[in-house]
């Protein structure tokens, strides 16, 4: 797998611009959506339960990365909340803090999430920048106006898990 990733990068903000944070895996991938189990039928609803990002699994292609706030991910132990985001393509999630179980879900996945406190107040980055992002560095570029932000690199094992395709292809 490559460690090093590009994409188009959304924040997930409020209309305001600021950073939303405690955003619950109900908020991700609500629960009147559980009795699908099959991952390529849920990136569809990703967000939909979010105000002001309900249209966002209508915008998102393949390759997008995500930028977050604090605790994201907080709440139940729902993988359909990490499962809706693979199904959708988005390759990696940036965000200031993640919830402890989401963290792991995702780590065993294979979807890469990046914690870069203060990213938000950095002002690096805009939705619709192309970014790139160096997983043995945590190193993120702005590819358009050539920022750069660091952020914590992925431990080894998170890495090992990413680069195997999740944690049941080890």
């Amino acid at each position: 797998m490559n460690k090093i990733l590009k994409g188009r990068v959304w924040i997930i903000s409020d209309k305001e611009g600021k950073k939303i944070n405690d955003i619950d895996t109900d908020m991700i991938f609500h629960n009147r959506y559980l009795a699908i189990t099959d991952i390529s039928k849920m990136g569809q609803y990703s967000f939909d339960n979010l105000g002001g990002w309900e249209d966002f699994a209508k915008k998102a292609v393949k390759n997008d990365i995500l930028i977050v706030g604090e605790n994201f991910g907080a709440g139940s132990s729902r993988q359909q909340a990490v499962d809706c985001f693979i199904s959708l393509g988005v390759q990696a999630i940036i965000g200031e803090s993640f919830g402890a179980i989401y963290k792991r879900n995702a780590i065993n996945s294979g979807l890469p999430l990046i914690e870069a406190p203060n990213i938000f107040s950095s002002g690096k980055f805009a939705s619709g920048d192309e970014i790139e992002i160096d997983l043995k560095t945590g190193i993120i570029k702005n590819l358009n106006n050539g920022n750069d932000f660091n952020a914590f690199k992925m431990s080894k094992v998170a890495l090992d898990i990413y680069e195997a395709g999740g944690i049941m292809k080890l």
